[in-house]
């Protein structure tokens, strides 16, 4: 089961929270059968997401959007307070690699473009938030949304690892942030450890990926486990949701889909569950 680990160190002057995603980006790998790249930029996005989320209470949701100018098309995703997180990529067919290391390329397939959360506190008036994105890289562009828009020194880590099918093998990530009060000696001493750490990609490897995350993080420094919550990759789709969607079309439109397409199929775009509506099944919307 898929993780997030809330921490704070002792002198409750930095906050890090660490992530366990691989069921969560495996899942979305199936559903939307998506390639190398695509696997690598989607599961980024959806991780970031489930990094928002956690920042929330309530019944908040958090929709994040990457809307660039690249191959990859937007990426939509959207995550609850649950700890569950669903997400598409436009195009999920991409599967460019570096010839000399086998690096699976993401940055400038993505392009340039916008960061944007919207956050809904479900009272009818959600908040947009938005930053251009700096590299392409997603976790960069995360952590440099987090400085600007939050107003929150932070610094991320983010990233999915394929097997020799291209396979999801291990997902995760870390977000560390400063907090009111912290010396700029404290500072430092972070930003050293976080300009040493190993890339995050062989963190990853280890055999424990969220300890070898949270002793790269704070060193010999003590610091408190606040809270282990899962993840996972949840759609709420339903085939009454997507009635009522068909209900908004109105009649004639009803009427025209069955005449000439003798009933319907609406497909998520989140999870790829498919909803079949019969004549029939038109017939009793239309009447309704």
């Amino acid at each position: 089961m898929d993780k997030i680990i809330k921490t704070l160190s002792k002198s409750g002057h930095f906050r890090a929270f660490v992530l366990d995603s691989t069921e969560t980006v495996k899942t979305a790998q199936e559903k939307h059968h998506t390639m190398a790249s695509s696997t690598v930029a989607l599961g980024r996005t959806l991780i970031a997401n489930q990094i928002l989320a956690a920042n929330e209470k309530g019944d908040t949701k958090i929709t994040l959007k990457i809307l660039a100018n690249g191959a990859v098309g937007a990426i939509i995703s959207v995550a609850n307070t649950k700890g569950q997180v669903k997400g598409y990529i436009q195009n999920p067919d991409l599967d460019y690699k570096r010839t000399a290391t086998g690096e699976v390329i993401v940055g400038p397939l993505v392009g340039n473009g916008q960061f944007l959360v919207i956050t809904d506190y479900g009272t009818g008036h959600p908040y947009n938030s938005m930053t251009p994105l700096i590299s392409g890289e997603i976790g960069e562009d995360f952590a440099y949304y987090l400085t600007e828009s939050e107003q929150t020194p932070s610094a991320v880590g983010l990233n999915v690892l394929l097997d020799e099918e291209d396979k999801v093998k291990v997902a995760g990530g870390f977000m560390l942030q400063v907090l009111p009060g912290a010396s700029e000696e404290e500072i430092a001493r972070y930003e050293k450890r976080i300009q040493e750490m190993p890339a995050i990609s062989t963190l990853l490897e280890s055999d424990d990926h969220i300890e070898a995350l949270l002793n790269a993080i704070y060193g010999d420094e003590p610091f408190k486990r606040l809270s282990e919550e899962e993840l996972s990759f949840e759609c709420d789709c339903s085939r009454e949701r997507f009635e009522n969607a068909l209900l908004t079309l109105g009649k004639d439109e009803l009427q025209a889909m069955k005449d000439e397409d003798h009933g319907a199929e609406i497909v998520c775009q989140f999870c790829q569950t498919k909803y079949e509506f019969s004549e029939a099944d038109l017939e009793e919307l239309i009447n309704d």
